[in-house]
């Protein structure tokens, strides 16, 4: 995760400033909650062998310093369903610190005492640190969404920018849509939503303009049009929340082009701004997240965001692989791939992890699903 969807992951989970994506997804779930907590991210298997002799993880969650709040969450997830962490459980929970060394130390204490898979670290810089630290036979499952860091022992498990893409620009190109805008601001993480949707647009068959990297809503309506050629497009993907957004979002409300949006959007109450009303967005399943968010917030003086998603999704996975006896890479390439509370995932040899996201609808006070994600 890099420094900028920090703060976005922070913000998520409680803070005053912006409302959670669990807000977003209120209302929506019909499942009970605690039953289908326990038996979700067992990626299909029917029974678990009962634990015991099984291999061990570690979870490296910032317990201390600015993150340390987002880091008592993640452990609270990590345990959610009545499952046991520490020591001499099959999973621990190690305080990352905030610095590529403290994260590298807690590593290493974590194969000392047994580990033989990885969870975390939630920033890049460390993942990368740990995953050069460690050596490449143990398997290191990094929550950044940074997919850049991707290759050899590390896996990237968080929510990147081409898997929002992937969805809400194949579910635009499904029903006719082919000619789209892209709008960003200025910074790392709006070239990489950019180039996540140049990545996917030619296998969708759009037709994807060249990307208008503004921070402002003036004069957008004109620079949208001149980055398509003249012509209206059909559709203009918002992926990244910035301070100009709603600004941008009420310029080209008018335009008569549909409002495309990433999961960040699911972190700023959309139904809220009048302009994206109608407009489609990509998020993890409401029902599947809704269920674990209300299991989590019984414990927790907070709402759960998508990192402590993230942490459960990847602690139960990592609990499968062990007791299977499989917590190597070989494990986290197994071709059925995994089930969670984000939805359904698998890993790539790449590193890179595909995640099957649902695809929301703007209402009036509310947000709807009409995509539900592909298993």
């Amino acid at each position: 995760m890099t420094e900028r969807s920090r703060r976005h992951g922070a913000a998520a989970l409680g803070g005053s400033a912006a409302a959670s994506r669990r807000r977003v997804l209120r209302g929506l779930a019909a499942a009970s909650v605690l039953p289908w907590v326990a038996a979700c991210g067992r990626g299909g298997e029917p029974d678990l062998p009962p634990p015991g002799t099984v291999g061990k993880a570690a979870l490296l969650a910032p317990l201390s310093g600015p993150s340390a709040a987002l880091g008592q969450v993640m452990r609270e997830a990590a345990s959610l369903g009545g499952n046991p962490v520490g020591p001499m459980a099959e999973v621990e929970v190690l305080d990352a610190g905030t610095t590529d060394e403290s994260a590298v130390a807690a590593a290493r204490t974590a194969l000392a005492n047994g580990a033989r898979m990885l969870i975390g670290p939630l920033f890049s810089g460390q993942s990368r640190a740990v995953a050069a630290a460690v050596g490449r036979d143990v398997p290191v499952v990094s929550l950044s969404n940074d997919s850049a860091i991707a290759g050899g022992n590390l896996f990237v498990f968080g929510l990147a920018p081409v898997q929002s893409a992937q969805a809400v620009l194949g579910f635009a190109a499904a029903r006719g849509l082919r000619r789209v805008a892209v709008v960003v601001p200025p910074g790392e993480f709006g070239a990489r939503s950019a180039a996540a949707a140049q990545a996917v647009a030619p296998s969708l068959g759009l037709a994807l303009a060249t990307p208008v990297v503004t921070d402002s809503a003036g004069g957008l309506v004109e620079a949208v049009t001149a980055a398509s050629g003249g012509a209206r497009p059909d559709a203009v993907y918002l992926p990244v929340v910035g301070r100009a957004f709603a600004g941008q979002a009420e310029a080209l409300a008018g335009t008569g082009a549909q409002l495309l949006g990433s999961d960040q959007w699911s972190a700023i109450e959309p139904y809220r701004i009048p302009a994206l009303r109608g407009a489609w967005f990509a998020a993890p399943d409401p029902i599947r997240f809704e269920a674990f968010a209300l299991a989590l917030e019984e414990r927790v003086a907070t709402e759960a965001g998508i990192v402590a998603g993230l942490a459960f999704d990847a602690v139960e996975m990592a609990r499968l692989l062990g007791r299977l006896g499989q917590q190597d890479r070989d494990g986290l390439l197994r071709e059925g791939g995994f089930d969670g509370v984000l939805g359904p995932y698998r890993f790539l040899p790449s590193g890179q992890c595909e995640r099957a996201l649902a695809v929301l609808n703007v209402a009036e006070g509310a947000t709807t699903l009409i995509g539900s994600p592909a298993a």
